[in-house]
């Protein structure tokens, strides 16, 4: 990759991140849905669109900015453990469903990732708090997963549909994304 289109995909990362931590500071102040802990997770826009134009490592780098920088602005340290790990396992998972159907849609990949994303974070908070009724809550978290990754998943796909060509070839240019129709 020249250096031109490197300090392209710094930025645009360093973008995705910026944005990032603002919903998570703005999803930090809205009071859980339903279960405590339940949020939309619009924060996760950012991850998977670093996902789809340029690939799993500069997903988990937004991720791992997000996370960290977020715990520390809005002091909720239990969100490095929780979020961090939800949202590296969340990244796996989508970056290996690309993997095995390339041709499998972002909405698809997203809502699956939310599952997982609530899911590992149920099972974290079980397992360390050792509180038993926490484990009622993981098919909750499942179902909240399901619209909730739908929405990112819609947006995330409106946003690479209607960014300018330009934009978008640039990015397919250095990663794994999907083709822009």
């Amino acid at each position: 990759m020249r250096g031109g289109n490197i300090l392209k995909k710094i930025t645009a990362l360093a973008l995705f991140t910026a944005l990032s931590l603002v919903m998570f500071i703005i999803e930090n102040q809205i009071p859980p849905f339903f279960i405590p802990g339940a949020k939309l997770g619009l924060s996760n826009i950012f991850s998977l669109a670093a996902l789809v134009l340029y690939g799993p490592i500069e997903a988990v780098t937004v991720v791992l900015a997000r996370t960290l920088l977020g715990s520390l602005i809005t002091g909720t340290v239990s969100s490095i453990i929780y979020s961090t790990s939800a949202g590296l396992v969340a990244i796996l998972v989508a970056s290996l469903l690309m993997l095995a159907h390339p041709h499998i849609t972002v909405i698809a990949i997203s809502t699956v990732s939310a599952v997982v994303h609530n899911l590992t974070q149920g099972i974290l908070f079980a397992a360390i708090s050792g509180t038993p009724q926490a484990w009622s809550y993981l098919p909750w978290l499942a179902l909240i997963g399901i619209p909730s990754g739908a929405l990112v998943g819609a947006i995330v796909y409106l946003l690479v549909k209607h960014l300018p060509k330009s934009v978008v070839y640039a990015a397919l240019g250095g990663g794994n994304g999907i083709e822009k129709s």
